[in-house]
This record gives structure tokens, C-alpha cells and sequence, in this order.
């Protein structure tokens, strides 16, 4: 048996009053996961813990039936993994952000008016090559990925990943370089070769004639890099050896291809898909069509609903929706046919009108041949609490997909 999981990332919401008290999914009314829901096993899902809001790297940790309080060592080294970058044992790796901040040193523009990726790997090569003299025992690795995001990898001995995250995740705030956060030399190292890097890029960035531009068109320049989510290589068991099923994830941000990469998937590149609001739904959905065809569990992550929610624009989130639910009825679909299960479900909650991640549930459902299907008939936060999953845990959902798969041993005799 075959399984397909759908994560549409921060689609999770709360009642918004320019949506006269709806949720975007309850506006959107998406037909295809509408049907799925009436079809299928629907519940609310806690992705970590109840009211624990939670980063996308834990949340897809815990979808994938891994516990985050055990496994999870950073963000930073999902990234690397995801952008193909492959890590010893001692690298630290670090999630970037070209950011824009004012001479003054205060933080404009946490993500640079998400500048385009292309823009972000010319500005990525202008700063690849620095090298700090100070210490000739460390190679750098700087890579841009997805818009304003990149990873940054310190490579040598006697580095930590016990060092502050200089993103503060908010703007107006003055830009504080990074400091250790434990006593004893490869801290207090590791803090000094990141605090001069990121001088030696801001001035690179500062100078490059790309954010000249930017400036002279009334754009916020990247012209600084804010680190965070710092962390060693985690050691996951191989999804494969888990649960008995060869997976593979189709995504365009690097983080999730990291996570699954960590665990023994196979990354599955897609042309156009950009992982950004952009990206090519219809050509993700025929890759994981094909896919299907040969690995037993394939994950597709859409993260533009998360992306509106950031940008506070719930028209731009409903269309999100209503998108991947049409372009997703061609999965569906095919799984109907090869007699597949199906799995909708979110990493995590960003209402939008917030605009930051929050601990509330998310809905999910499951669907296949066997399911026990229940009375829910629409697909949202509001009408799949009443389903037969009732509330669960991230980490429980894969027990419970595997258990319908065949794939869960008998616990006692």
C-alpha cells in the first residue's frame, strides 16, 4: 500500500474580521478538500503540543513521526542538507536571512522586501568567497536558497553551536551581533568568526551595485545577513527502517527537502517550483504522480499559503488554497484508481492576520479504501474537530497512516 501527504504549510488559521469571521480555508471552499474531507477520517492536530507554536522544521519532524524534543539539534543543518550541502559531524550551519538595515544599524526589513531568488543568488556570489585571515582553520559556505532565505555553514575545529541568534524576528530593533551562550573557547570562537563575517558581507552587500539599484527604484536593499537556528547535524533513524516505506518529497524550499533528506528520502527537483507563491502546482502534482509510481510515500509541501500569512494578505491565501485544491484533484484522482491513501494536513498554524506562527491545531484528514469515515463534510479548523481523529499529535499521524498501510507491528502477543 502507498500513501501521498499533502502539507500545505501554515494553512492553519483563526476567525478573521475582514473575512466576516471565517477562517481562509472556511472562505475558500475548496471543492477537492472538501470532497476529501467527506470522504475521509477527519480530526485537529496539536503538530508539537497544545498551544506550542512552532517553526516548520519541528513541525515537519513531528508529520514525519519523529519526536522534536528528542531528534531536533537546529534549523540551520536542515537548510544545509536541503540546499545539497553535505555536513561532517563538527560543521555548525546556520538559517540566513538577507535582510535591510538602516545606517543607523536598525533592522528595516527582515526579509529585504522578499527579494527574488535570482537577485539573492547574485548578491549570494558577491559574498561566497570571503574568508576571514583570523582564522585560517575555518572554511565558510555561504548558499542562497529561496528569495531572502540562505544557509550558512562554519566548517573546522574547536566551532559550537552554542552562539545567539542574530535575527530578532521582529524589525525596529537595532542589530545586535552574536554573542556565545556557554562559557569556554570554541563558543566564544565560533561567535567571533560569525560577528566578522557578517561585517565582511554587510559591507560587500552594502557596496554591490544590485542593491544600488534596488535603491534607486524606492526598494529596500539586502544589505545584511541575520543568522539564526544554529545547530550540529542531527541523527535521524532512516525513515525507511521506521516505518517501512520508501519516500520521497517534492518541495522548492530547501528546509523541507532537508528534513526529508535527513531521513532518507529522495529529493525530487521539479522545474518551477520555486517554493514561493509562484510556484508550479500543476507540475509538482504530475511529479508526484510519477512519483507515486515507483516510492511508497511521497510528501508534497506547498508553502505559499504560509507566505501569504506572513504578508498579512488573506486574499492572497484563499487563492493559495483554491489553487492547490484544483491542481491537487489530479493526485487524487490517480490514488483513487492504484487504490492510495491520502493525507491533507498543515506543519503548522499562521493566521493571517497575525502574520507570525501560533500553537492553535490544524486540521487534517485521512482518506483511503478502509477509512472510517465520519460526518465532517467540509475541510477547516471549525468542521474537522468534529471528525473521528478526533485530536491528535504530529508524531501520532504517521502511526496512524502506517496502521491503515499495514506497516505497524503488533505490540504483544
Amino acid at each position: 500500500m502507498k500513501a501521498v501527504m499533502l502539507v500545505m504549510d501554515g494553512v492553519g488559521d483563526r476567525r478573521c474580521a475582514s473575512l466576516s469571521g471565517q477562517t481562509p480555508l472556511e472562505a475558500a471552499q475548496a471543492e477537492t478538500f472538501n470532497e476529501l474531507a467527506k470522504q475521509g477520517e477527519c480530526g485537529i492536530m496539536d503538530v508539537i503540543s497544545p498551544g506550542l507554536p512552532n517553526g516548520s522544521d519541528t513541525g515537519h519532524l513531528a508529520l514525519l513521526g519523529y519526536n522534536p524534543f528528542e531528534v531536533y539539534t537546529g534549523r540551520g543543518p536542515f537548510e544545509a542538507f536541503g540546499a545539497g550541502i553535505q555536513l561532517e559531524e563538527n560543521d555548525i550551519a546556520f538559517r540566513c536571512n538577507f535582510a535591510t538595515v538602516n545606517a543607523d544599524g536598525m533592522i528595516i526589513d527582515r526579509r529585504a522586501g522578499r527579494i527574488s531568488t535570482e537577485e539573492a543568488a547574485a548578491l549570494g556570489k558577491a559574498i561566497e568567497d570571503i574568508t576571514l585571515k583570523e582564522f585560517p582553520d575555518v572554511e565558510i559556505i555561504f548558499k542562497p536558497t529561496v528569495e531572502h532565505r540562505g544557509v550558512l555553514v562554519l566548517s573546522g575545529k574547536g566551532l559550537s553551536d552554542k552562539v545567539s541568534d542574530v535575527d530578532p524576528h521582529a524589525v525596529g530593533v537595532y542589530y545586535q551581533p552574536p554573542k556565545p551562550l556557554e562559557r569556554g573557547p570554541k563558543a566564544r570562537k565560533t561567535a567571533r568568526i560569525l560577528e566578522l563575517f557578517l561585517e565582511r558581507a554587510r559591507e560587500v552587500l552594502n557596496n554591490h551595485p544590485l542593491n544600488q539599484e534596488r535603491i534607486a527604484r524606492g526598494l529596500n536593499p539586502a544589505n545584511a545577513l541575520l543568522t539564526r537556528g544554529g545547530g550540529h547535524p542531527p541523527k535521524l533513524k532512516p525513515f525507511h527502517e521506521k516505518f517501512g516505506l520508501r519516500g520521497a518529497i517534492i518541495a522548492g524550499g530547501a528546509l523541507y527537502k532537508g528534513v526529508c533528506r535527513a531521513a532518507g528520502f529522495d529529493v525530487i527537483e521539479v522545474p518551477g517550483a520555486t517554493g514561493t507563491v509562484n510556484t508550479d502546482l500543476n507540475a509538482k502534482m504530475e511529479a508526484a504522480i510519477n512519483a507515486l509510481k515507483t516510492y511508497d510515500f511521497v510528501l508534497v509541501h506547498v508553502k505559499g499559503t504560509d507566505s501569504a500569512s506572513h504578508d498579512k494578505d488573506p486574499a492572497k491565501k484563499i487563492r493559495m488554497i483554491r489553487n492547490t485544491s484544483e491542481a491537487f484533484s489530479k493526485v487524487v484522482e490517480y490514488a483513487a484508481t492504484e487504490n492510495i491513501y491520502i493525507v491533507i494536513a498543515s506543519d503548522h498554524s499562521t493566521p493571517v492576520e497575525i502574520g507570525e506562527h501560533r500553537g492553535d491545531p490544524v486540521p487534517v484528514t485521512i482518506v483511503g479504501p478502509d477509512v472510517r469515515r465520519d460526518y465532517v463534510e467540509r475541510f477547516d479548523e471549525i468542521s474537522c474537530a468534529r471528525g473521528g481523529l478526533g485530536r491528535i499529535r504530529g508524531i501520532d499521524l504517521m502511526p496512524i497512516l502506517c496502521n491503515y498501510l499495514g506497516k505497524m507491528s503488533m505490540f504483544g502477543e
